[in-house]
């Protein structure tokens, strides 16, 4: 199989942090995380996919794909969360938002 550019290149130094969420726990807590139904289940182990194995806790949990700018002081300042993964703001619109942080 090829990999893509993403999993091949080495990764860039960000001016910025970067939450990893193992287990899913901030997820969680903020309510966005849901238990992948039995019949997706069978699907994604079809397509080889053992998301239980993946996690790591045996659970069929995903996260709700989200993107939260937060500033210094702790203060949420743009939102993204969507269900369905497909709808996504633009990363160029998170660019603009942290660029104003910036000035400010």
């Amino acid at each position: 199989m090829a990999r893509t550019p993403r999993e091949t290149e080495d990764p860039k130094p960000l001016s910025f942090e970067l939450l990893r969420d193992l287990g899913n726990h901030v997820a969680e807590a903020y309510s966005l995380v849901f238990t992948l139904p039995e019949d997706l289940r069978v699907i994604y182990l079809a397509l080889g996919i053992d998301l239980a194995r993946g996690n790591g806790d045996g659970t069929w949990r995903l996260p709700i794909p989200a993107r939260f700018v937060i500033d210094r002081q702790g203060f949420v300042r743009a939102v993204d969360a969507d269900p369905d993964y497909r709808r996504r703001s633009e990363p160029a619109r998170t660019v603009e938002i942290l660029a104003g942080l910036s000035r400010s």
